[in-house]
């Protein structure tokens, strides 16, 4: 059962991580965390039953994990080309400059 406290504890880092941090590879690696935490509880839990099933997961973890993370790497690659900045509080204020520039077009 260590594992359950283990993967309670980087559940509660990555949370942690989440609310404290503004810059957005922070964020992604703290939504990693909570998404390598849930799992850690998953693939243990299910190789406790002894069925192979531990196994199967893991596999099937790790590859949609690998697939999701790509994509937002990309995603924040994208981001911080297009707007030259990587914190949330700039993209926020752009975003809502743009907004006020539309609403003043109209």
């Amino acid at each position: 059962m260590d594992f359950v406290i283990l993967s309670l504890i980087m559940l509660a880092i990555g949370i942690y991580g989440l609310l404290t941090q503004r810059h957005l590879l922070k964020v992604f690696v703290s939504v990693e965390l909570i998404a390598t935490a849930a799992t850690l509880n998953f693939v243990m839990l299910a190789s406790s039953m002894g069925l192979g099933l531990g196994e199967a997961f893991m596999v099937l973890a790790f590859s949609t994990d690998t697939a999701v993370s790509g994509v937002i790497l990309a995603l924040l690659v994208i981001v911080s080309k297009k707007y030259g900045t990587s914190d949330m509080d700039e993209l926020m204020k752009l975003e809502t400059e743009k907004l006020d520039e539309e609403e003043d077009a109209d």
